[in-house]
């Protein structure tokens, strides 16, 4: 493991704070954790389709910087075959507790030098990854050595510009509740155009990009501005726009 790097990483971001979660990866309400769950929960479907689309229904797939295992877990629930990294210990442990199909292979990795041959997985996934690392070409280089040709790369980050500070720091910091400082950095957020540059550097070439956001219309906002709590039926949105934040997929290879 490049443990070098990490280190850098934690100087930076406070990329520890996911240590202490323990089962407040599934549970908590008063922290910023429980954005992402429900983030997650608007991804997910269309992570599926587009790997039932492109690879099928039964894919390897690997989750680079996995936690608590949101991911991991629901690609293995719906028949695939799932190895998750992490250099977290403690997150993979809880990971693996809510791994109800007992079948994804979790163990402690570096996103930098990712402990799996070349060409061993038909899709990687850097959900929520690249704005906790300060060298993300490395982290794409590392992707696309252990794809195998045609396979896909997913990714989630933020957009950088002061809107997406706003929303995703001060907001963050004003009104939810536990949340740890240097949660996220803005020196670290990704413009939609350089992530494509990059990835295409490291042959994976950009086939979808879509921005998602809170739903700004929602009884859930107020809520949450009210008491700093997210609540279980808060919703995110795709949008056209990537203005704050955005997800996609690229292809290793020859464009789609």
């Amino acid at each position: 493991m490049d443990l070098d790097l990490a280190k850098a990483d934690n100087e930076i971001i406070n990329n520890k704070a996911y240590d202490q979660l323990a089962e407040r990866w599934y549970e908590a309400q008063d922290d910023p954790i429980a954005l992402l769950r429900n983030q997650h929960k608007l991804e997910m479907p269309w992570i599926l389709e587009a790997i039932q689309k492109h690879i099928g229904p039964s894919a390897q797939i690997l989750d680079m910087g996995c936690g608590g295992g949101f991911l991991s877990n629901d690609l293995a629930a719906a028949g695939h075959h799932v190895a998750g990294i992490d250099l977290s210990d403690s997150s993979l442990k809880v990971a693996e507790s809510r791994d109800h199909t007992h079948s994804v292979k979790y163990q402690v990795g570096d996103v930098y030098q990712v402990p799996f041959p070349d060409q061993s997985f038909d899709v990687a996934c850097a959900m929520d990854l690249l704005e906790h690392v300060s060298e993300p070409q490395r982290v794409l280089a590392e992707a696309s050595r252990i794809l195998r040709p045609g396979g896909l790369f997913f990714f989630n980050t933020f957009n950088k510009n002061q809107l997406a500070n706003l929303v995703v720091i001060k907001s963050m910091e004003w009104f939810v509740k536990n949340t740890p400082d240097d949660y996220h950095v803005y020196s670290l957020f990704i413009k939609p155009k350089h992530l494509v540059e990059w990835m295409k550097a490291q042959d994976l070439n950009n086939a979808e990009i879509r921005g998602i956001r809170p739903v700004f219309l929602q009884k859930g906002i107020w809520s949450l501005l009210r008491t700093g709590e997210v609540p279980k039926d808060f919703k995110f949105t795709f949008s056209k726009s990537p203005l704050i934040a955005y997800t996609g997929y690229a292809r290793k290879g020859a464009p789609m």
